[in-house]
């Protein structure tokens, strides 16, 4: 047992590293069948209504090529441990450097999303820590066999299994270990919706990195190219309801040239997915949008094909009301304007900031990162997406011959 724990504990090699990802892609083929089959099970026993859950739980051959892509690109990509950040020669002759270093043990806690078992857990693990994965009920079986393959790796290269475990928790369970870790935890990464983040940071006895709500808007500038803004707000609505990176608020420039045109455009389009339009006191003037009962409304993520409209009568305004309302993700301008651009993007308060474009770019793999962890909306330490290299801490090493203060 003792000689287990060292072996666990001490950072792999990234030959070893990187030897898991590489089997784990192939064992991932190989056993592609066998893991669709399981999680049509799990698809089966789920019995909630809620839609984007169902379609975060779904695993088919897409699924698993993303999941094969993700581990695969780890391999490829350089070892973010050790890296030197920072050098100093002090004026007594020690020699100061600053190096990146892992966290130790990272506790990854997630809904229905079976594909975070592989992508979340390689970065983690290439990051050089240990992986606890509490998935939720939904997943079970799906969590389970992809566990198994891990195990099945780490043992062939001669690493312990212990490197990714699997807490099968019950609620209270899991709160009796945030409050009480029966093991050494070092950062808690929650994966889902609010409830499940609000519990997580309610009880963690440690550092927690919020993979915040989406809540994204989408500011239609007076001076917007009007079929730039339909098709980002199309594809920010409906390309995926369940991700965190979709559109649920569009802010409508009071005067934007030929508005009611657009506005009847932007509603037949969005109808066409059959979502629900809501609308302030202006928007919803035309017949197919709904009014709504509170400015609660603003604050909410919908996760669903609903989509609120409202008009806004400046860039000023526009970007107060995305500041006092959005989760902090990702927001939008749409507009020919380059200043105006430039003071929307500088001063609205996201985690990622669009000219142009559409938010669902807000991913690791879309921005270069290969992959992500999470996409935090906090701002320390890392803010947006958290790639490979995010995960990892620092340490001090500092080389003398006797020096004393």
């Amino acid at each position: 047992m003792n000689t287990e724990k060292k072996k666990m504990n001490t950072l792999l090699s990234i030959e070893t590293r990187n030897a898991v990802l590489l089997k784990m892609a192939m064992l991932l083929e190989q056993e592609r069948q066998a893991i669709i089959d399981i999680n049509k099970v799990d698809l089966e026993s789920y019995n909630g209504e809620d839609i984007s859950m169902y379609d975060r739980l779904k695993v088919d051959d897409s699924k698993v090529d993303e999941m094969i892509k993700a581990v695969t690109h780890l391999a490829s990509q350089e070892d973010p441990v050790g890296v030197e950040r920072f050098s100093f020669k002090h004026d007594n002759g020690m020699q100061v450097y600053n190096k990146t270093a892992s966290f130790g043990t990272v506790l990854i806690i997630y809904e229905s999303r079976p594909d975070v078992t592989v992508e979340a857990a390689g970065i983690a693990f290439k990051s050089g820590n240990k992986i606890l994965l509490k998935g939720g009920k939904e997943s079970l079986r799906s969590n389970l066999k992809i566990v198994e393959l891990w195990h099945q790796v780490l043992k062939e290269e001669g690493a312990s299994k212990d490197w990714v475990e699997y807490l099968q928790f019950d609620r209270t369970e899991t709160q009796a270990f945030l409050e009480k870790p029966t093991q050494p935890v070092d950062l808690i990464v929650p994966r889902g919706g609010e409830r499940l983040i609000a519990f997580v940071k309610e009880h963690a006895a440690c550092p927690v990195i919020v993979s915040g709500r989406g809540n994204n808007f989408v500011y239609v500038h007076k001076d917007a190219n009007k079929s730039i803004a339909l098709d980002v707000i199309i594809n920010g609505k409906t390309a995926k309801i369940s991700a965190c990176n979709a559109v649920d608020k569009v802010l409508v420039d009071s005067n934007l040239p030929d508005k009611e045109r657009f506005m009847k455009t932007l509603i037949s389009k969005l109808k066409e997915f059959n979502v629900e339009i809501l609308g302030d006191a202006q928007t919803s003037k035309f017949e197919e949008i709904n009014s709504f009962e509170s400015d609660d409304i603003w604050y909410e993520e919908f996760l669903d094909y609903k989509i609120v409209i409202g008009e806004i009568d400046s860039n000023a305004n526009a970007i107060a009301k995305i500041n006092k309302y959005s989760g902090g993700h990702s927001s939008s301008i749409i507009t020919n304007d380059e200043a105006e651009a430039k003071t929307f993007m500088e001063n609205v308060d996201t985690a990622a900031v669009y000219h142009n474009a559409s938010t669902r770019f807000t991913d690791g793999g879309q921005l270069g990162l290969g992959g992500e962890l999470a996409i935090s909306t906090d701002k320390l330490h890392q803010r947006g997406p958290i790639g490979l290299q995010h995960l990892v801490t620092n340490k001090w090493y500092v080389h003398g011959n006797g020096q004393i203060r």
